[in-house]
């Protein structure tokens, strides 16, 4: 494969996965799409910042050095005097350990969220958690144990489980420049078919 291009391509995709995590975590903060009236009351998951951190900002350091990895690659093989720097494809494997690293914490955040469901206000006035390893997840009608904010349960369980999937998805894609890297750095700029992109150039 053009391991530059592919590795360009998976910097893209990381780019636009970690904005999106951004966004789902900045909307975790207003339960019901509603500005909350204690921050005593939000969920501790959300003050983890899994989507803004993990799958956020920590992302972006992968995705960036991912797209300028193409500047310092070619289309052709090793027995060619352009063969791109290997060095280059070298230093994005321990990028991509880092987004896996990010992947990994966002998942663990939104995993723990989505067991433990949202803090919100029960029967008696008490903030609180109301339900108990997830048994809300195969039972809606305990959904009703929240009375404030409105709609929290399926907000919370939403944006998490897009964070989760999100983050899986990261870790996918770190894993494939894992391989891109090593192929681009023993044979630097071969040429192939890249596994996300499906782009396929003449070798």
């Amino acid at each position: 494969m053009c391991s530059g291009v592919c590795a360009k391509c998976l910097g893209c995709t990381l780019t636009l996965l970690a904005m999106i995590a951004f966004l789902a975590s900045i909307l975790l903060f207003f339960p019901g799409g509603k500005e909350i009236d204690s921050a005593s009351h939000l969920s501790e998951e959300v003050w983890y910042f899994g989507g803004i951190l993990g799958s956020g900002l920590l992302m972006l350091l992968p995705a960036n050095q991912f797209l300028d990895l193409q500047n310092n690659d070619c289309c052709g093989c090793c027995i060619y005097q352009r063969c791109g720097n290997r060095f280059a494809m070298l230093s994005s494997l321990i990028f991509a350990g880092i987004g896996l690293l990010g992947a990994g914490y966002s998942l663990m955040v939104s995993l723990i969220a989505i067991r433990r469901g949202p803090k919100c206000l029960m029967a008696g006035g008490q903030w609180g958690y109301p339900f108990i390893n997830g048994d809300y997840l195969s039972d809606k009608s305990l959904w009703s144990k929240c009375e404030e904010p409105r709609n929290v349960v399926s907000w919370n369980l939403t944006l998490f489980s897009i964070l989760a999937v999100i983050a899986v998805v990261q870790a996918v894609i770190c894993a494939i420049q894992v391989v891109n890297g090593l192929l681009g750095t023993l044979c630097a700029g071969c040429c192939g078919v890249c596994p996300l992109c499906m782009f396929t150039y003449p070798g």
